[in-house]
């Protein structure tokens, strides 16, 4: 079927969503859970299809390998969702001017949503629950390197919606050509919104060629800095877990940024890191200071090219800065807006990293590992916003609606 003719059913079966009770949808989300536990095998035979062409040293491929502990996780994931109170409806203000009129704000769906991804099968999952939950039908464009994953998913999906007669329209998903993405970039009057998922060339490709609104989601170039009062304990620990934790995902640590005047801790504090093989790339200071403790085939000199990058993979780039000051120029110089942390026992030096630092997660002795919808209480996330319009963050049920306004009355008419 032409991409056109799909994005027409797709439009129409979103005019319908506003008709399906609360119940009914946490009924079809909590049995897609259970579905995608019943169908793991059926899934997981698709995914290494998909993971055989691709090298399993690209940042990409932990990202795209699904395992039956990672669809347990998002099975319990669409469960959060399905707990979640409903998005719609909800009245955001409410007035009666003096003429008796009654005026509401509510919160409405977006209507349809696209979705352009990469290698990220569980997206898949993710955006359905959540576009689901908050009365929107979707349309997915994943890449070339997850079809098989994909296609497995949707299928799984589209089972339950026809066991409770809804249209499975409501969930599309295009071919993984550029044509299909050409096509989804340039949808007006069928698709409201559009979210990219993946790298920041994907990003940057669509937020120059999309003619309808685009939320930005997903690189995280993320900085954790060490500063003059850090805790080198805790250092150790934040460091180690925002690195390691997940290396591929868009919150794992790129650059330690530490004060010189803590560099004499900085061997304790990565000193767990050579335990997954972390490449350091460290600027002259801080490599002369790990020179001799930290296993010489991990340790590099640091080049321009090793700031500002997500590595997503086990590399990890160390500033060294004279003061705080030169610490949040760093930071603002090179962060993607996604996730900052600070390590540091000084509550006015946390107070000022809380507000000048512009990210949209900014932590204060915590690992940046937690910029993530289900640890924000929110359920699955549909991406981290790193914009300020409308969504900013973790996207979850909220951000995925906007407003209209309802005006009541009895036979009101306007003066001239």
């Amino acid at each position: 079927m032409e991409v056109k003719k799909q994005l027409e059913l797709t439009l129409k079966a979103s005019r319908r969503l506003n008709l399906l009770g609360v119940e009914t949808i946490n009924e079809v989300l909590n049995e897609v859970a259970d579905a995608a536990i019943q169908n793991t095998e059926a899934i997981l035979a698709e995914n290494k299809k998909d993971l055989a062409r691709m090298d399993p040293s690209d940042p990409r491929f932990d990202r795209l390998k699904l395992t039956p502990e990672r669809i347990e996780g998002i099975a319990s994931d669409i469960r959060n969702v399905a707990t979640l109170p409903s998005p719609i409806g909800r009245v955001l203000s409410e007035t009666v001017r003096p003429n008796g009129m009654n005026i509401k704000r509510v919160a409405v769906a977006f209507g349809v949503i696209g979705i352009i991804y990469e290698a990220r099968p569980n997206v898949t999952f993710d955006v359905f629950s959540l576009c689901l939950k908050s009365g929107n039908a979707c349309v997915l464009k994943g890449g070339s390197d997850a079809i098989d994953s994909n296609t497995a998913i949707v299928k799984v999906i589209h089972s339950v919606l026809e066991k409770h007669g809804i249209d499975t329209n409501i969930l599309t998903l295009l071919p993984a050509d550029r044509a299909a993405t050409a096509e989804i970039l340039n949808a007006h009057g069928y698709v409201d919104l559009i979210i990219p998922r993946g790298s920041q060339n994907l990003i940057n490709f669509v937020r120059e060629n999309a003619t309808i609104p685009v939320i930005e989601t997903g690189a995280g170039i993320c900085h954790t800095y060490f500063d003059e009062f850090g805790d080198t304990a805790k250092g150790q620990a934040i460091v180690n877990n925002a690195k390691t934790r997940r290396p591929s995902v868009c919150n794992a640590l790129d650059c330690l940024v530490i004060h010189e005047s803590r560099l004499a801790d900085l061997p304790q504090i990565c000193s767990e890191l050579p335990k997954s093989n972390v490449e350091v790339y460290a600027d002259e200071k801080a490599y002369s200071k790990l020179e001799g403790s930290y296993p010489a085939e991990l340790l590099n000199k640091a080049t321009e090219e090793s700031f500002g990058t997500e590595f997503l993979g086990y590399k990890m780039s160390v500033k060294t800065v004279a003061d705080f000051d030169t610490a949040l120029d760093h930071i603002a110089a090179f962060s993607s807006k996604h996730s900052e942390s600070i390590i540091s026992e000084n509550e006015e030096r946390l107070e000022l990293f809380r507000k000048l630092v512009d990210a949209s997660s900014v932590y204060c002795n915590v690992s940046t590992a937690f910029t993530d919808g289900a640890q924000f209480g929110l359920g699955a996330e549909i991406g981290i916003s790193t914009q300020k319009l409308h969504a900013r963050g973790p996207m979850a049920l909220e951000e995925l609606t906007s407003y209209k306004w309802i005006i009541e009355g009895d036979g009101h008419v306007r003066d001239k």
